[in-house]
């Protein structure tokens, strides 16, 4: 078996050509294993990043309703002493509606002004409002696809003033309705105790 000489004159004190220098190259670059590619696999990352967004959503869904009385809103007194639940809060005051802590919805005396419903003065679908409602319907159901273990429930908290208009609060719940959120829960002052809440 011959074996290869590292140098191109072969070791005998001659000059080497051009091509077998050349040809030397090319044996040494084919010895060499060429290099691998190195990649950042970015797969585990997004799957973690993944689970921390479900999760912060997760614990947003799950806050129950702040509640303040106020002179706009002003909560009905219950002999019930059923505690509050998880759900999306729904809050109606004198002058706004507000769903998650957002203000949807602009109220006049208590009223929803006709060119925001569907239909106009005559009309009980609430357009910002069902807009609204279906945002959150559609986080929630992704929410569910994600995590099984919380599958959307449709269930809502109303925190009504106690001078809402029936009109008003008709049209609320017709418009939630809508947007697939059935199982509603009116937050009302334990009447008994003066504080606290119940529905």
């Amino acid at each position: 078996m011959a074996s290869e000489s590292n140098t191109p004159s072969g070791g005998h004190g001659e000059k080497a050509t051009m091509a077998q220098v050349k040809g030397l190259v090319r044996r040494k670059l084919r010895k060499v294993p060429p290099h691998e590619e190195q990649s950042l696999n970015i797969y585990p990352m997004m799957d973690i990043m993944t689970i921390i967004l479900v999760f912060m959503i997760m614990q947003v869904a799950n806050e129950t309703a702040n509640i303040s009385q106020s002179d706009e809103l002003q909560l009905p007194w219950t002999t019930s002493t059923e505690q509050l639940t998880e759900a999306l809060a729904i809050q109606i005051s004198r002058t706004e509606v507000i769903v998650d802590g957002r203000p949807v919805v602009q109220l006049r005396n208590g009223t929803v002004d006709p060119s925001q419903k569907q239909g106009g003065a005559n009309g009980f679908l609430i357009t910002p409002l069902l807009n609204e409602m279906q945002q959150h319907r559609d986080r929630l159901k992704l929410i569910a696809q994600r995590n099984p273990r919380r599958p959307f429930t449709g269930e809502v908290q109303i925190i009504a003033d106690r001078r809402t208009p029936f009109r008003t609060l008709s049209e609320i719940i017709y418009t939630i309705g809508q947007a697939e959120f059935a199982h509603m829960h009116f937050v009302a002052l334990e009447e008994t105790q003066g504080g606290g809440g119940g529905h």
